[in-house]
């Protein structure tokens, strides 16, 4: 006699810092329902994404693959189904297996591996952000609309979808308690909270009055220097001086990314009330994170797009049966590693094609501390060339096209503030990194993958007519929920 393998509820929220979280050790930003799963679980607290930037790190986690490898390079190039991952695995091994809200793909209509999507949310039309794309070189005129136009209580197209997202889950949930099926089913829900415009329900700002909002740390208005390959990004489409001459406000749209944590957090614990609630509660297993984080004001920057910490980072939550309650694992993880944990659980073999993927189990890391080096990259919207990091869960070491690099050591400078790169006492940490950067690229430099992105990029720009027609085809900024217009 078999044991049945557990069920496996992917919870996925977009733009969440782990910091803003109240088991990572924030004392301010109120998050109970993800600290009582934290509780029952695992903490993964050295996660990354693969990119920081929602269309690749999501391109990522369906394939389980690099972005260089699998080419999803940015918000107009998506997931369209092409490279099977692991919800194709988990299909043709005839589980049930199936979407809710957000997932920013192409469109519905590719073969993603999902049985049912439900009230999905893909790039804008199938096009997506295509003056993202135009990097060879940067255009000189900013396309993207002021991101933070409106902060504050009120409500949002987004919040709405969301709560959606949350009835929709509820209720899926419970009919598959009503009647279970024969073989474990696999869920991804994905809200976009605590995603910009920094517009949340009114009644989550109690626990952020302003006088409790710290001002933004590393503004070059207190002396911060960019990095220039920031100081090129931020003058195509930076956000800050938005905020000129408006220091209460500046905490506002802070206080207004906490509240939408919290906005978050209440909906991911209605979805996991619903799980106890049908029964399933003991046979599911509960994975937890983001795609990329946020910046919000630290270093004058606002949004994602660079390789810092606030940027990169991303929770991981792991819960459910067989999994130890309360514990903190400190070994590098990231999306790429859902892939594998998905068929882990429902132990499921891995799809049967050419591609050797980084993926590893987070249930195999469950327990012990272990040795890995986490890779991001960046090659969309606004950057003048490709952006590399690789982090030992230690030191965290960018490499920039053309451009200085920068290391950090996390464990005495957890803010980044220091660069280390180019010291003598160093010089061997950085070379090490490099080695392990170019390894990771499958044996390329970096300035190989750099000119394999924009050779697809400028082929995309070109099927639309050039940059100049390019600049008109698409979203000029976020996604928009389903059925609404720009914010």
């Amino acid at each position: 006699m078999t044991t049945r393998k557990p069920n496996f509820l992917f919870l996925f929220s977009d733009e969440h810092d782990p910091r803003h979280m109240g088991v990572s050790g924030s004392g301010l930003v109120k998050t109970p329902h993800l600290d009582a799963l934290a509780a029952r679980g695992t903490r993964f607290e050295n996660a990354t994404t693969p990119c920081p930037i929602c269309v690749p790190a999501r391109g990522s986690l369906a394939t389980g693959l690099h972005v260089h490898e699998c080419g999803y390079w940015d918000n107009a190039i998506a997931y369209e189904g092409k490279i099977k991952g692991w919800c194709h695995a988990l299909s043709e091994a005839g589980h049930r297996v199936e979407s809710i809200g957000k997932l920013h793909y192409t469109k519905t209509e590719d073969p993603t591996g999902f049985d049912v999507e439900h009230a999905p949310m893909h790039i804008w039309e199938g096009i997506g952000m295509v003056w993202g794309s135009i990097r060879d070189p940067l255009p000189k005129t900013q396309v993207m609309k002021q991101m933070l136009k409106d902060v504050g209580p009120g409500t949002c197209s987004y919040n709405e979808y969301d709560l959606d997202v949350t009835t929709r889950t509820e209720k899926w949930l419970h009919d598959r308690g009503a009647a279970p099926d024969d073989k474990p089913w696999a869920l991804f829900v994905g809200m976009v909270s605590p995603h910009f415009p920094l517009v949340a329900p009114e009644r989550f700002f109690e626990h952020y009055p302003l006088h409790k909002i710290e001002h933004s740390k590393l503004l070059p208005s207190d002396g911060y220097e960019w990095h220039p390959w920031i100081a090129a990004r931020e003058a195509f489409m930076g956000q800050d001086h938005f905020f000129d001459g408006q220091p209460e406000r500046r905490k506002l749209a802070i206080a207004s990314y906490f509240a939408l944590c919290s906005f978050m957090d209440e909906n991911m614990g209605r979805v996991l009330k619903a799980l106890e609630a049908s029964g399933q509660l003991d046979n599911t297993i509960v994975v937890y994170t983001s795609d990329h984080g946020d910046n919000i004001g630290q270093r004058a920057l606002w949004g994602k797009s660079n390789l810092y910490k606030e940027s990169v980072d991303v929770p991981m939550i792991v819960a459910g049966p067989g999994i130890a309650k309360g514990e903190v694992n400190s070994t590098p993880v990231g999306l790429t590693d859902i892939h594998a944990t998905a068929l882990d659980c429902m132990g499921v073999a891995d799809i049967d094609d050419e591609h050797e993927r980084p993926s590893k189990s987070l249930l195999q890391m469950l327990g012990s501390n272990q040795e890995r080096m986490m890779l991001s990259q960046y090659h969309a919207a606004g950057a003048p060339t490709g952006a590399f990091m690789i982090d030992d869960g230690r030191h965290k070491y960018h490499y920039y096209v053309d451009y200085p690099s920068e290391l950090f050591d996390t464990q005495s400078d957890p803010e980044e503030t220091t660069n280390l790169a180019g010291y003598a006492d160093y010089v061997n940490v950085e070379q090490r990194l490099h080695q392990e950067l170019v390894r990771q690229l499958g044996g390329k430099t970096p300035e190989a993958v750099d000119a394999m992105a924009k050779r697809d990029q400028n082929a995309l720009i070109a099927k639309y007519g050039g940059p100049e027609k390019a600049m008109t085809v698409g979203t000029p900024g976020a996604t928009p929920a389903p059925g609404k217009g720009h914010e």
